[in-house]
């Protein structure tokens, strides 16, 4: 059983940073971060699979950074310039496809979700 738990989330200004950690547990390929806002759907912010190879939203590209320690297991998502339309709750997700992209579908785990809430 694959157990994902992330913490990192908070409040912060505009133009803020947070980094986001999740700590995970079994050995999946690809592994991921998406966000949900209150009343939409859920989208993917960053992924990294197993070569390394990471997709980035537009919406985030030069802002956030996705890595992963290998070593202990940790998956994060570094969030520099944060904006308000950044506010939601962040959910780290792991796949068993080989390229599983941003597609939530493709996740077959997933934590219990941070929330970041940034103020303008």
């Amino acid at each position: 059983q694959v157990q994902l738990v992330e913490s990192g989330g908070g409040s912060v200004q505009a133009g803020g940073s947070l980094r986001l950690s999740c700590a995970v547990s079994g050995d999946m390929w690809c592994m991921a971060w998406f966000l949900q806002a209150p009343g939409k759907e859920r989208e993917g912010v960053a992924a990294i699979d197993r070569d390394g190879k990471i997709n980035y939203a537009d919406s985030v590209k030069g802002r956030f950074t996705i890595s992963q320690d290998n070593t202990s297991n940790t998956l994060y998502l570094q969030m520099n310039s944060l904006k308000p339309e950044d506010t939601a709750m962040y959910y780290c997700a792991s796949s068993f496809w080989f390229e599983a992209g941003l597609v939530p579908d493709r996740y077959n785990y997933w934590g219990q979700g941070t929330q970041v809430t940034v103020s303008s």
